[in-house]
């Protein structure tokens, strides 16, 4: 039988026969951040484009909030709109939760991820704010961490939207627009959630945290930012922008 002819390996894309990566493929160096002025810029565009953003989780009051919030962990808020608006009818205080019971706060958000545990979590936190709170929610950021199911990003929320305390929470959205703009480049979201309350100017604290949502949710979209509409297009130095 004769010897057959070595096989030549598939050639990768962006890296040439010898599998070494091309210049065209090597990844695109990401800008320095934005100077002071043009973040003052983007905000100031921002503001005047939606002076009085909300939240879209609804929620009647800061239990009801955090209940919602602790919910929209890896899940769309329209999603836990939908689920809520049957649970609150039951259950909008902790005592109500409580008496509920796991079993049957279950079965109202079964259409959540992760429905089960994040049951258990509400019915759990619901029973603490009972015992150790007298049933309210408390406008302290460390009590609020050390509930079951709310870490850092939750507990920025409830204390921004319910208590009015001027902080940024960091979801998926606002840590892909801080870096795409870029505003602030760090590892991890609580990194970025630091570097943004201490960049954006005390003015702006309050809803920057709406602002930086919305943009990534319905304009700098993850897979296909919508550069050409974008408000900001002219100030933002994100190197893959998408164009008409």
């Amino acid at each position: 039988m004769a010897d057959r002819k070595p096989s030549t390996p598939p050639k990768l894309p962006g890296r040439n026969a010898a599998g070494a990566r091309t210049a065209a493929a090597r990844p695109i160096k990401a800008p320095k951040p934005i100077d002071d002025a043009t973040l003052v810029e983007i905000l100031t565009r921002f503001e005047a484009a939606n002076p009085h953003p909300r939240g879209e989780l609804e929620h009647t009051d800061p239990y009801t909030l955090l209940v919602a919030v602790v919910l929209s962990a890896q899940a769309t808020d329209k999603g836990v709109n939908l689920a809520t608006a049957k649970l609150f009818k039951v259950a909008s205080t902790p005592a109500q939760m409580v008496a509920l019971g796991e079993e049957r706060v279950a079965e109202y958000i079964r259409t959540i991820g992760l429905f089960r545990t994040k049951a258990k979590n509400v019915v759990a936190l619901s029973r603490i704010l009972l015992e150790e709170h007298g049933g309210v929610v408390p406008p302290a950021s460390a009590i609020l961490e050390s509930l079951p199911g709310v870490g850092r990003k939750t507990a920025s929320v409830v204390m921004n939207i319910a208590f009015g305390v001027p902080t940024i929470a960091v979801d998926t959205h606002v840590f892909r627009v801080s870096h795409r703009i870029p505003i602030v480049i760090a590892a991890n979201p609580d990194a970025v959630q630091v570097g943004l309350e201490k960049r954006i100017p005390h003015r702006f604290l309050a809803h920057a945290h709406h602002w930086l949502i919305l943009h990534g949710r319905y304009t700098c979209k993850a897979r296909t930012p919508d550069c050409p509409r974008c408000p900001i297009n002219d100030l933002c130095r994100y190197p893959a922008k998408t164009t008409l």
